[in-house]
């Protein structure tokens, strides 16, 4: 694919669609952006300048067409002690350097290892965050009058049933119009993104962060920044996963980590705080038709242009409408088919799914669920393949000689079965082991084979391993202690 069709295939391939789902992101961008930045302890614009220049930017250097990158609440919960304890000048200081940190994971080229994230983690993962959307949803629901109550409903009627009779205009969109046209004709009191916070009224400025260029700065921002960098990457990438899935299109991760990075300079020095892919808002961009890059680009220019020149008409929307929205895209994003299919889904794919759903749900932190389903999936991992490698006795005439032949993988999960497998007991004068179909991975495989060897020879056995890899032999050659000088009868292991 030339260079000129590989770009008009990412952003104009459907321009209408992409520039109709961007409208709805942008709107839905508002209210998180404000609430995210209250959560951080920062005013409102830092948020809302954050969510434009990363979207603006992500748009030209990130590796998914329509996925969606702005402030976070994932991010700004990181931010709260460095803000509350430094000030906005070390958050926007630390802002940076996480997109350092993100650039040189990304020419490290690790954004690719995300595939060996199992598929129950992802699924985990994905409900998690679909049950932290609709939670969020709650403090706008909980003790509200009837009115937002019927709002909401109208609003989620119109979204579930204007696709029934055309798919021309996102129905999101049509119910946020809708909705709060309603709401300003019939001048009907209920909450507003207005009640949220003041909205900027300026251009966002180039901004170089105050702060002392000292040991004693970086000790501060550098941890701060690790974590940024670390649960940032995790959840776009993931989110990458996801849209790949949804889209059935390949995505470039390592360009995504340092696409990511970019981003995030360019927003502290704009005034604004480190942020990542949202899941929720690639969502809502994905389904309402949205495959390129144009729909990222004018979400963030639509964004920027409603809070400086509609901010007025912006502060009338209701709030009821937007939390409709969300809640289709928590409902839409939950994979119900995992629950229903717990039973006859394998147990250990269970324990990892509900386990990472479970964890991220309690702490409201993304990297703890993950991480944790991660080493689950590891261990029962290395649990099926350790008990894969299997020691047979082949029968032989011979009076005094043992044969066994090995297959499977021999490593540190498989060590003590194939050590155990080896019978001990008489005296051979010869043990022949057959590795031909087995491989040694590792050190523990290595000593593993020195003990059963050290073993026949201190019975005063001749032990010939044959058939090894040449992988195995060279490994074998390198750390292996039981061919070194040929180690007498009796040598001590």
């Amino acid at each position: 694919m030339t260079i000129v069709a590989s770009v008009r295939q990412q952003w104009l391939a459907n321009p209408r669609r992409d520039l109709l789902a961007g409208t709805v992101v942008a709107l839905a961008l508002i209210p998180e952006a404000i609430a995210f930045s209250i959560i951080a302890g920062v005013d409102p614009a830092v948020g809302l300048y954050a969510s434009f220049v990363i979207a603006v930017t992500i748009a030209f250097v990130g590796g998914r067409p329509a996925m969606i990158s702005a402030a976070t609440g994932a991010m700004a919960l990181l931010m709260v002690g460095l803000v509350r304890d430094h000030g906005l000048e070390y958050l926007f200081a630390a802002s940076l350097l996480t997109g350092v940190f993100q650039i040189l994971i990304g020419l490290m080229k690790l954004g690719r290892y995300i595939r060996f994230v199992s598929r129950s983690v992802m699924t985990g993962f994905v409900n998690a965050l679909a049950i932290l959307i609709f939670l969020a949803q709650m403090p706008e629901l909980i003790g509200a009058d009837w009115q937002t109550f019927a709002l909401v409903g109208a609003a989620l009627a119109i979204i579930y049933g204007l696709p029934r009779i055309t798919r021309a205009v996102p129905s999101p969109l049509v119910a946020i119009v809708a909705v709060s046209a309603f709401v300003i004709l019939t001048g009907l009191d209920v909450r507003t993104v207005g009640d949220m916070g003041q909205m900027p009224s300026a251009l966002p400025m180039f901004h170089i962060p105050n702060v002392p260029l000292t040991w004693e700065t970086l000790t501060v921002i550098g941890p701060v920044a690790a974590t940024l960098a670390f649960v940032g990457l995790l959840e776009s990438l993931l989110t990458a996963n996801l849209l790949d899935d949804i889209t059935d299109t390949p995505s470039d991760k390592d360009r995504e980590t340092r696409g990511q990075g970019m981003a995030n300079i360019a927003s502290s020095l704009f005034g604004g705080m480190a942020g990542c892919a949202m899941i929720g808002q690639s969502i809502i961009n994905v389904t309402s038709g949205a495959r390129g890059r144009l729909s990222t680009l004018w979400a963030g220019l639509f964004l920027l242009f409603l809070i400086l020149v509609l901010q007025d008409w912006v502060a009338r929307i209701p709030m009821a409408a937007l939390v409709a929205v969300m809640i289709m895209v928590s409902i839409g994003a939950f994979d119900w088919g995992s629950v229903l299919k717990l039973r006859s889904t394998p147990f250990q794919s269970s324990v990892v799914m509900i386990a990472t759903t479970a964890t991220v749900v309690v702490t409201h932190d993304l990297s703890k669920g993950v991480v944790l389903g991660v080493i689950l999936s590891a261990v029962f991992f290395m649990r099926k393949v350790g008990k894969t490698v299997r020691v047979e006795e082949i029968e032989t005439s011979q009076e005094g000689v043992l044969r066994y032949r090995v297959t499977g993988n021999l490593f540190f999960a498989s060590a003590d079965v194939f050590a155990a497998a080896f019978e001990h007991h008489g005296r051979p004068t010869r043990v022949e082991i057959d590795m031909t179909d087995a491989h040694l991975w590792d050190l523990t495989g290595v000593a593993a084979v020195d003990k059963v060897v050290f073993r026949y020879r201190r019975q005063g056995a001749q032990v010939d391993l044959i058939g090894m890899n040449e992988a195995g032999r060279t490994l074998i050659d390198k750390v292996g202690r039981h061919d070194k000088n040929h180690l007498p009868v009796g040598a001590a292991h």
